[in-house]
């Protein structure tokens, strides 16, 4: 079927999606935060664990990965021999941005004989740099592997890095990154939401501030609130404290729930450009290609397949 340069819309669309996955040889991978619509589609939702894992075992030709840059560059780095495509070119992660390779490498001569572990939301290149990757998924059980005498540099998120070191002695570097998204929640909003909601659980990521970490009843990553929703009681509400696209993933595993976003506030705009007529043309058009150098992809898969094993 062709359309020229007018997108199909609607099933139509969903239909050309699905007749082009098949024609290409592709699987989508999606994130938890991106929209209904584009998680509708999804071959596999997850958390960055999640799709990077299944990154590294499809039998695919093609990755379309909905979600940012970083996760498509870690599909690239993981499956070398697949063609991984990022549907919008633009859609980034602020905190991914905000450690450089240059910065990690000029930490790491201050601090001789650290062992540094990058968050997942970091590029190839910073990834390069770290002796272990982690997501908010295993960051605890990568710090925990570490000795106690090695000190720890922990980049780029500040609050995922204090939220998981926090039974360690004072040897730990903590990068000054954070989550633009999560870092905006405070304890004044949890606080609100309870007197609200005074029967409510209260879930958090662990990418917010250790004070609102604190005040919750859970701390999970996207991955693990899919598992703790699935052990609650019928009719169990809860305040929800990531972005607000988590939620539409949580109700359909469990929509005898009740779930209250804990702020309005928490929308990620990168992970909200991506939409089914997007899909569409990276399909139809093979765009856009994420590829990392070599060398870089080969240092950088050293610290994700540590993360691997330890995961």
């Amino acid at each position: 079927m062709e359309y020229g340069h007018i997108p199909p819309s609607g099933e139509e669309l969903v239909k050309e999606i699905e007749r082009l996955k098949k024609e290409r040889n592709a699987v989508i991978l999606v994130h938890n935060y991106q929209f209904e619509e584009v998680q509708a589609i999804g071959d596999f939702v997850g958390d960055s664990l999640e799709l990077s894992r299944k990154a590294a075992s499809l039998d695919a030709d093609v990755i379309v990965f909905c979600g940012v840059h970083f996760m498509a560059e870690t599909a690239a780095i993981l499956a070398p021999d697949k063609t991984v495509l990022l549907p919008v070119a633009a859609a980034d992660c602020p905190m991914a941005r905000m450690a450089t390779a240059q910065e990690i490498r000029r930490i790491k001569e201050e601090h001789p004989g650290s062992v540094v572990v990058t968050y997942v939301n970091s590029t190839a290149e910073t990834k390069a740099e770290a002796d272990y990757c982690c997501t908010s998924a295993n960051a605890a059980k990568i710090v925990q592997k570490i000795g106690e005498d090695k000190e720890i540099v922990f980049a780029p998120d500040q609050h995922l890095g204090e939220w998981v070191t926090q039974a360690r002695r004072g040897n730990v570097t903590l990068w000054p990154g954070y989550c633009p998204v999560h870092v905006r929640l405070t304890v004044d909003d949890i606080e609100k939401a309870r007197e609200r909601h005074p029967d409510a659980l209260v879930m958090v990521h662990p990418e917010c501030r250790l004070d609102v970490c604190q005040e919750a009843d859970i701390v999970a990553s996207t991955g693990g609130m899919v598992r703790r929703v699935k052990e609650l009681p019928a009719g169990t509400r809860l305040i929800i404290g990531t972005e607000l696209g988590m939620i539409s993933r949580l109700r359909r595993e469990r929509p005898d729930l009740e779930y209250i976003p804990a702020s309005n506030d928490l929308v990620c705009t990168d992970m909200k450009m991506t939409r089914l007529v997007n899909v569409w043309e990276a399909l139809r058009d093979m765009k856009h290609r994420i590829t990392v150098p070599p060398e870089t992809a080969a240092r950088a898969r050293l610290s994700i397949e540590r993360m691997l094993e330890v995961s």
